[in-house]
């Protein structure tokens, strides 16, 4: 009996902590909110820097939340991803089991956490291991897709009606029970419509219903969208307008068009921003039509277009970043980050080395970035990720993090205005500059902080490139710099350029929860006859120029 007294204090207590803020004013729903082709993610009616991590696959289990969330207070973030599996939903069909999402919400207000969650259902990295067992095992209800030469794959298919409504159902059932629970307080901030979608292996589905489909015309909204790489008819099938393209182009049409039922039907129940991420094809190498090296149907970068006129409910085609090469990082940015599709990195590796990315990514301008598996599982992705599992593997972001963490407001203000500037040190370790109103700016790794010859002697800690700045131009003449293992050198452009000019200030400090600046010390002298040189622990300084 004492034990049973214990559940239903705890079950009441749970309900208290969801219920806690019923009775109070609703806080504005998170919404993307977009200025000149910039973006930002709002988050009680006020830009927000989602400074996220993301946990493990396997962590979506209340036995698993306190590794979660010990390794994100470490990293210093304000938001966790984490997924919601259609399995532990809906066990069995038309059973739906809430408690796991109702741990976790009432566990991130405790922990003053928001949440991004990741609906893993009917794909997940390609595949179906996310559905109920009563959707996995029952082909003929929910029917795999065929390949070329109509043998069966691993991967459900786009064109199974069951499969559809079944995920729709969970998916609906899902945003109903957090606008029930979290309406008021809005702890879950952004939801992802399945994982990593597409397929491996086969560039489509070949199946009875996807050969028919593949036939018809090419809808008119696709056509005004997405223009054929080669020549070829201007409407028709899909063969006749995208020619070798065509299999990849359908297949992305049908995968974005199944999403889309999902995202519409569960915004009109709960209207929070939704996006769908993906495995990379490689940004850097001349485009071609698929030759099994990417998962086909995915949203890459090539067929965003697609997904924007088949998905309209899906604000955002976010790349997942395991390439830790810089020109590619480089590239998948610049691929990604458009005027109709904000910048957003769900995933990226947890290695030290994609730490100094972070800079870039926000300096960009990106609502958020979220390294993947900073949580202290007993697992590695190593070689994707790093092959540490303690604090030492969540230290290079939470530095980073803890700097920004302040003023995560102010900075997602500065991106959507345009005024930020992002660098990472590339691994050829050649200095790099930013061109900003008014002044250029040129950025050197491996300095000592006084001086300019080494003689090949160089800074401990700066072996492996690591090196990063993000910067925000607050007015003409100053920028508020966060950065580490990086020397910064200023001089007049534009309209001051050929100007002598000198600093007129350079203060370290932060900035508090009112948002007002506060000065630490001032840097001058020695500090500053060099270049402004930032060490590897990440410093916040607020720059002063002046020309005469």
């Amino acid at each position: 009996m004492k034990r049973i007294h214990c559940r239903r204090m705890a079950a009441f207590g749970l309900m208290a902590v969801l219920a806690a803020t019923a009775d109070a004013a609703q806080a504005p729903i998170p919404q993307l909110a977009g200025k000149d082709g910039r973006y930002a993610l709002l988050v009680d009616g006020k830009p927000f820097t989602m400074l996220g991590v993301q946990a493990h696959n396997s962590s979506n289990y209340p036995a698993a939340l306190d590794k979660v969330w010990a390794a994100a207070k470490d990293a210093h973030a304000n938001t966790v991803e984490i997924p919601v599996a259609w399995e532990q939903l809906e066990p069995d069909e038309g059973r739906f089991d809430f408690s796991f999402v109702d741990t976790l919400v009432a566990q991130a207000r405790q922990n003053k956490m928001r949440l991004v969650l990741l609906w893993f259902g009917t794909w997940k990295n390609t595949g179906p291991q996310y559905t109920p067992e009563w959707v996995k095992f029952d082909n003929r209800r929910f029917p795999r897709m065929v390949d070329r030469e109509g043998k069966g794959i691993y991967c459900l298919s786009p064109f199974g009606e069951q499969t559809l409504q079944a995920d729709k159902k969970a998916f609906v059932a899902l945003m109903a029970h957090l606008k029930k629970i979290d309406a008021a307080q809005r702890t879950v901030i952004m939801v992802q419509v399945e994982n990593e979608v597409g397929t491996y292996g086969t560039v489509r589905d070949f199946g009875a219903k996807a050969e028919a489909a593949f036939r018809q015309p090419v809808p008119p909204a696709i056509l005004a969208r997405k223009k054929a790489p080669v020549p070829g008819a201007a409407s028709g099938t899909w063969a006749e307008v995208y020619g070798p393209y065509a299999d990849e182009y359908f297949h992305a049409y049908a995968v974005a068009s199944y999403i889309e039922a999902l995202a519409k039907a569960g915004r009109a129940v709960y209207d929070l921003p939704m996006y769908v991420n993906n495995a990379l094809r490689d940004p850097i190498e001349p485009m071609a039509p698929w030759k099994g090296n990417f998962a086909s149907g995915g949203p890459t970068f090539d067929v965003i277009d697609i997904y924007k006129a088949a998905a309209p409910h899906i604000d955002i085609a976010a790349p997942d970043v395991y390439s830790p090469e810089s020109s590619k990082v480089g590239a998948t940015l610049s691929l990604f980050q458009r005027p109709d599709n904000a910048l957003l990195v769900p995933e990226m590796g947890n290695a030290a080395g994609y730490a100094r990315y972070v800079y870039q990514i926000l300096g960009r301008g990106a609502i958020g970035v979220a390294p993947f598996g900073i949580d202290y599982a007993d697992y590695s992705n190593y070689p994707l990720g790093s092959k540490l599992k303690d604090k030492a593997m969540a230290e290079p972001f939470g530095r980073i993090y803890a700097a920004f963490r302040p003023m995560q407001g102010q900075w997602a203000q500065w991106a959507l205005d345009g005024r930020t500037f992002g660098i990472a040190e590339a691994e050829d370790r050649k200095p790099q500059t930013i061109d900003a109103n008014g002044w250029k700016i040129t950025a050197s790794f491996r300095e000592w902080q006084f001086g300019t010859a080494n003689n090949g002697d160089r800074p401990p800690g700066t072996e492996s490139p690591n090196g990063g700045a993000a910067l925000a131009q607050v007015a003409a003449n100053e920028f508020v710099v966060i950065g580490q293992n990086i020397r910064l050198a200023f001089e007049g452009a534009g309209a001051n350029a050929g100007k002598p000019s000198m600093y007129a200030r350079v203060e370290e400090g932060h900035f508090d929860n009112a948002g007002k600046w506060v000065m630490e010390r001032n840097w001058n002298g020695d500090q500053t006859d060099y270049g402004i040189n930032f060490t590897a622990n990440p410093t916040v300084l607020k720059i002063r120029l002046g020309t005469y």
